[in-house]
């Protein structure tokens, strides 16, 4: 980023922090550090990872470290932003294993000082990923895991990854928008296409979202795309939050009714839900995440699912959680139809999901799973046509 992407890095963090949300920025120097070990005829070793750094290769090191992180302050100072150079006194460090790996460090603990008089000053901390041992030895630590300890002790609402790829890839090479680990994380995980780079990196992101609140997430982009990952529910990357287990139910048992009932007219206000709703609807299976900010309630019609209720919280919209609890469902419901008002803002996920569609006044029906039958599609129409609602205005 620092080598291709420095303008734009610049200006997005300059953006953060003209709107109040001041970045801690912590960054590496690998494809620098490549071409100055080189030129040097320094071989480049790898050991699990890491960068092996014998003594010859420090001074290098330091170097190259500091030139990049004045780099990005000069850059930030150049669009009148004010940043604060941090090449020391932050992570203090021992020998990781100083035979295999020479001068790479762990980190022991974390100093904030540095970073608070930076805060306090209004200025954004640039930080390089330069450790020292109690006796002042300077050592070389890997800027992921650097990153991640002092987020451990930061406890921060959003981390974000900035990459070349704009996010974690699928084996199409397309970027993964949202993932949710309660739900995804062992689906995923069991991929073919998640090797290497990105299997380390999404075992990372979960190590490190456990020990955040639920409420923190991870992003990944790019830097000319961080305003819009950020400030955007669709996003331009890959968003990763701990998540929500799915709760299943097949009645109402277990359910707490009033907080479904919140939820549901949450999402379709100013209408809401009849007073007998519970009392008329006979559930095939529910689906409501722990924290009842999404849910699903299927009936069954004919012996045929149908999605009866699908709702899901504006504060979690973009999270990737009504997707979530949709998956858990179409694990296990192989076909099923459903309804939807024409401009729900929805459709168009209904459409990505549905093998067809069916326009009425007022309705579109859709369906996946019934494989051109066409009778059976009829039937489903026409119940959708003649079904009573169960959402009716404020003052009905």
């Amino acid at each position: 980023m620092l080598r291709d992407d420095l303008t734009e890095l610049a200006s997005s963090l300059t953006f953060l922090q003209r709107v109040g949300l001041t970045p801690i920025v912590v960054h590496g120097a690998g494809p620098q550090l490549d071409k100055e070990l080189e030129a040097a005829g320094i071989e480049k070793r790898t050991v699990n990872g890491l960068r092996v750094t014998p003594p010859q290769a420090l001074g290098i090191v330091r170097r190259v470290f500091h030139q990049q992180n004045l780099a990005l302050v000069d850059a930030l100072h150049a669009m009148d932003t004010r940043a604060t150079s941090v090449v020391s006194g932050v992570f203090t460090a021992s020998f990781l294993d100083r035979e295999n790996c020479g001068l790479v460090g762990r980190i022991e603990r974390i100093e904030l000082a540095p970073i608070d008089a930076s805060l306090r000053a209004g200025s954004i901390p640039v930080i390089a990923s330069l450790g020292e041992t109690e006796e002042g030895q300077i050592l070389n630590i890997n800027a992921d895991f650097a990153a991640n300890e002092l987020v451990r002790v930061l406890q921060p609402y959003k981390i974000v990854y900035l990459t070349g790829t704009g996010g974690l890839l699928d084996g199409e090479g397309k970027v993964i928008d949202s993932i949710n680990l309660s739900t995804e994380y062992e689906p995923l995980m069991a991929q073919p296409w998640v090797t290497g780079g990105m299997r380390l990196k999404l075992e990372q992101i979960a190590d490190l979202l456990r020990d955040l609140p639920p409420t923190s997430s991870v992003s990944i982009t790019r830097p000319a795309e961080l305003a819009r990952e950020l400030f955007t529910h669709k996003g331009s990357g890959t968003l990763v939050r701990r998540g929500e287990k799915v709760l299943r139910f097949e009645s109402w048992d277990g359910v707490d009714r009033e907080r479904l009932r919140a939820l549901i007219e949450s999402g379709f206000a100013p209408r809401r839900l009849v007073a007998d709703y519970f009392e008329r609807t006979r559930p095939h299976r529910i689906y409501v995440s722990e924290n009842y900010r999404a849910a699903m309630i299927l009936t069954l019609e004919d012996g045929l699912p149908y999605l009866d209720k699908f709702a899901v919280l504006d504060e979690a919209q973009g999270e990737g959680l009504g997707r979530a609890v949709w998956q858990v469902m179409r694990a296990e419901t192989p076909r099923m139809f459903w309804r939807s008002r024409h401009g729900n803002r929805v459709n168009a996920f209904y459409h990505e999901q549905s093998d067809g569609c069916f326009k009425l006044d007022g309705f579109r029906v859709f369906w996946y799973g019934l494989d051109g039958d066409f009778a059976l599609i009829a039937r489903c129409v026409e119940h959708c046509a003649q079904r009573a609602p169960t959402l009716v205005a404020a003052d009905g």
